[in-house]
């Protein structure tokens, strides 16, 4: 399967299970799960990634992202898994 089977490029967004899920989702988890592991990130900038992190797991989960991945930063799956 390829990415334009899930998504076609004419799309920007797809529902899964009632979800809405846009494209790029996995790749901003991704750079905002990278501003949180970086002790250099500002807070404010923490507070931001953790923030679209929060806005985006139900999109994940929606996926399957953590039903095939696990986080390796234990802290980071921590927090991710305590949200609701």
């Amino acid at each position: 399967m390829r990415a334009h089977d899930i998504l076609p490029d004419h799309l920007d967004e797809a529902r899964i299970d009632g979800v809405a899920v846009r494209k790029g989702s996995v790749a901003a988890f991704l750079a905002n799960a990278r501003a949180l592991n970086d002790p250099q990130t500002a807070d404010a900038a923490r507070a931001e990634a953790e923030q679209h992190i929060r806005e985006a797991l139900p999109a994940l989960r929606a996926v399957g992202l953590f039903e095939v991945l696990e986080i390796r930063d234990a802290r980071l799956r921590a927090w991710v898994e305590s949200q609701n």
